[in-house]
């Protein structure tokens, strides 16, 4: 297993804890949750039509950036490693 492989795991993961956390917490609203999971599935089904690159290796940066985007939602910034 790479570490392309490695990365994709972490952000697909991270994706997944991060929404269930966000709407626990009530920092995600209802709307927020549904806007995350169309972005996702619009992302795993759109991306498959690209005619110039497969469609999983583009899908791993597209979900780090819905990760991202939630990191801002729920943490109203970035988060403090230190």
């Amino acid at each position: 297993m790479g570490s392309q492989a490695v990365a994709a795991f972490i952000g697909f993961w991270t994706f997944w804890v991060l929404l269930p956390y966000g709407y626990a917490v009530g920092e995600l609203s209802p709307k927020q949750v549904a806007v995350f999971l169309l972005l996702w599935i619009g992302g795993r089904v759109g991306l498959a039509y690209l005619p110039w690159m497969p469609a999983a290796g583009v899908f791993s940066p597209y979900v780090a950036v819905l990760d991202i985007g939630l990191v801002f939602a729920l943490f109203k910034g970035n988060v403090r490693l230190f």
